[in-house]
């Protein structure tokens, strides 16, 4: 196995990391609920998306908004490069809260994609900017009146797990797992080892050792 680069950058684990790998060595180290078991899943591009969590927090309304879209539109225009936006919504689907507009405002600034727990909308076009979401579904109606951001840059939950701005967060079509910035360098590290641990067990199989003498010698599945 190659050794472990110092520093592992988001581009290397773009190419290299996926979000079930990640999974299994947080859980190794006793983080065992990191990723969201509701259905959230690409709603435009293949592939793995990773980033740094920019974190919104969305209510349900049943009144006209005196501010329509006031704090989403501060969240887009303060996104950085590689972030995530993370909308926090509790798995409503009232409205698409998430669009053709917000998305080309965000990747404007640098953002590489969305993670939202409700509904989104405009999904073609957000296809064609090959800009990646994940959601619960698709839902016609305009967030206007509907739903509305009452936080940005806080800690908030998807399915009781926490994502806190900064936090590092790989999303593929296996799931959706974030990890605490206060381990992040430990656990990439151990991510990468297990990535090509598993190269060298994939070739010991395809070489024609049995499973259980693969495990036996790797100690990797």
């Amino acid at each position: 196995m190659p050794p472990i680069p110092s520093l592992i950058t988001l581009d290397m684990m773009r190419q290299s990391l996926y979000a079930a790998v990640v999974c299994d060595v947080l859980d190794a180290a006793g983080y065992p609920h990191q990723s969201p078991r509701v259905a959230l899943k690409p709603m435009t591009v293949a592939g793995t998306l990773v980033g740094r969590c920019k974190t919104t927090l969305w209510a349900d309304m049943a009144h006209g908004d005196p501010k329509p879209y006031e704090l989403e539109l501060a969240a887009v225009d303060s996104c950085k490069p590689d972030d995530v936006l993370i909308a926090a919504a509790c798995g409503s689907m009232r409205s698409g809260i998430w669009g053709e507009l917000l998305t080309t405002a965000a990747r404007n600034r640098g953002c590489v994609g969305a993670i939202i727990d409700g509904a989104i909308r405009d999904v073609t076009k957000i296809r064609e900017m090959q800009f990646s979401v994940y959601a619960r579904g698709t839902c016609i109606y305009d967030s206007k009146d509907r739903q509305r951001v009452i936080d940005l840059d806080v800690p908030v939950e998807i399915d009781g797990v926490r994502f806190t701005p900064g936090d590092l967060v790989i999303a593929d079509e296996d799931g959706i797992v974030v990890v605490p910035s206060a381990i992040e360098k430990e656990m990439v590290q151990a991510a990468w080892a297990k990535v090509h641990a598993e190269n060298e067990v994939r070739d010991a199989i395809k070489g024609g050792m049995k499973a259980t003498e693969v495990f036996r010698k790797y100690g990797v599945l």
